[in-house]
């Protein structure tokens, strides 16, 4: 597990962009899953001003980790955000795009991603493996859309499970934890004072932390674990 602490987010931002480009350039074919969340909204922002051609967009296929059962239109879809930061000003192929439908069942559409995934990506020993896996941190514990009250979704056989918002009950489609730890990469981008408190509980009492936050269990058999975080993220750690 490595981490990657900066004194901005413009300096993690271009860090990141820089591993990023690393691992287009390494592909034919890229495959990520992309997470929501303020802290990747700016990372979009950043990508979407780059000069063309510096990221060759036809080379990333993009699907997500985790989406609100929303209609695409809604201001709390993920899928929005990517597309109005970062689709809209940058050429990536429309049959690149996978988006999780957050406006349809959300039984139904977990069992329908499950299977796309299946579908769409390579596979180990029957697992969706993809090239990138990026995750975000609530200020609870939780990844992806896996929260500490329904512990027991980040251990399902399924590739994709219906998740419930903890606080306003809003439901959720999310992969589960073998498809987030069979990634060939994992990263976290982690900001805000806010998550420094489970920041320090999972570098320095992982064993705790994993009966309590489900970003503790983020564990990728590859080893290709990165925690970019800013200052104010890592400010709790004993050893910055």
């Amino acid at each position: 597990m490595d981490k990657q602490v900066y004194e901005s987010m413009d300096n993690l931002t271009r860090s990141f962009t820089d591993w990023f480009k690393e691992r287009v350039a390494e592909k034919e074919q890229l495959t990520i899953a992309l997470s929501g969340g303020s802290t990747p909204k700016k990372l979009f922002d950043y990508w979407a001003s780059l000069p063309e051609g510096e990221i060759d967009w036809t080379k990333v296929t993009f699907f997500w980790g985790d989406e609100r059962c929303v209609p695409p239109t809604d201001e709390e879809s993920n899928y929005r955000m990517t597309r109005e930061r970062l689709f809209d000003h940058v050429p990536v192929p429309k049959e690149n795009i996978f988006r999780i439908q957050g406006e349809s069942d959300v039984e139904a559409e977990a069992v329908r991603y499950g299977a796309l995934l299946d579908r769409e990506l390579d596979s180990i020993s029957g697992t969706p493996v993809f090239d990138i896996m990026m995750l975000g941190m609530g200020d609870d514990g939780h990844t992806a859309s896996i929260f500490p009250h329904e512990m027991a979704l980040w251990d399902s056989e399924k590739n994709c499970v219906a998740a419930t918002h903890p606080v306003s009950g809003q439901k959720r489609v999310s992969v589960t934890g073998k498809i987030i730890n069979a990634s060939r990469h994992v990263v976290f981008l982690v900001t805000g004072e806010n998550k420094a408190e489970k920041v320090k509980g999972i570098f320095e009492h992982p064993g705790e932390a994993r009966k309590k936050y489900p970003a503790a269990r983020v564990q990728p058999g590859s080893g290709n674990l990165v925690w970019f975080m800013d200052q104010q993220a890592a400010g709790n750690l004993s050893n910055k």
